[in-house]
């Protein structure tokens, strides 16, 4: 294990920076009201989480027709036109009113800002609405680039995105990290030659983050390892030929 000096953070924002959990299930459930389908609740969205609307609301229709043995006609595919511009309108109006910034976020953001690292943000959530929460946690001022899930052709994981963001901001894969939450962002990171450290308080789709192939794992940004002055910008790696 070698050690890396990092130019450049790529942070992921739901389940990593934001809990937007409550935004997503008001969301979903007011979109599963204007189409008289029953209510979901945490423990069910909170699985579906990290891939994207599309999944998301599409993986909830399926969802409730299933449980609730819905008659032949309602299908996925015949409910997901109106499902999506019903759940766009909604979360557009509710975005941030049931999501809270996890402890140590803002602290982390800050040092490594002040090392002169350079930060994106780069999420599957659409862009509108991941600069309108950005904003309205104040957030927004820690980026200078911001992606969304529909910035590129493909979303993480595939790693299409991880190699834009670098572009945009200048910096080589191998000298820059993935701080994420999920299996997504590390598959991502991998496939596109970055580092990736995992936060142990997000979603990951529901399964056990410690599981996932990553270059270390925190409970807070502020325990990053090159947030200390004595390793600033240092991160030790797997990949043996940096």
């Amino acid at each position: 294990m070698n050690p890396v000096f990092f130019e450049a953070v790529i942070v992921d924002l739901d389940g990593t920076m934001v809990d937007t959990l409550g935004d997503f299930v008001a969301a979903l459930n007011l979109m599963l009201a204007d189409l008289d389908l029953a209510s979901v609740d945490r423990g069910v969205v909170e699985p579906m989480v990290g891939k994207g609307s599309e999944h998301l609301i599409q993986t909830v229709l399926d969802h409730v027709l299933t449980i609730h043995s819905a008659p032949a006609e309602q299908t996925v595919d015949s409910l997901y036109a109106a499902a999506w511009d019903l759940y766009q309108g909604h979360y557009l109006a509710i975005n941030g009113q049931h999501a809270q910034i996890y402890p140590g976020v803002i602290e982390g953001l800050q040092l490594m800002q002040g090392q002169g690292l350079k930060l994106a943000c780069l999420t599957n959530k659409p862009l509108a609405f991941a600069n309108q929460l950005l904003k309205m946690k104040g957030l927004d001022g820690y980026f200078s680039q911001v992606f969304g899930g529909d910035s590129f052709e493909r979303k993480k994981p595939d790693p299409m995105p991880l190699f834009k963001t670098c572009e945009a901001l200048i910096s080589a894969p191998a000298r820059t990290l993935m701080l994420g939450d999920s299996s997504n962002d590390a598959h991502a990171a991998r496939a596109a030659g970055c580092s990736v450290v995992l936060v142990t308080y997000g979603y990951n789709h529901g399964q056990p983050i410690r599981a996932v192939d990553a270059d270390g794992f925190v409970d807070s940004f502020t325990e990053l390892p090159f947030l200390s002055e004595r390793t600033a910008g240092l991160i030790v790696s797997r990949d043996p030929a940096l």
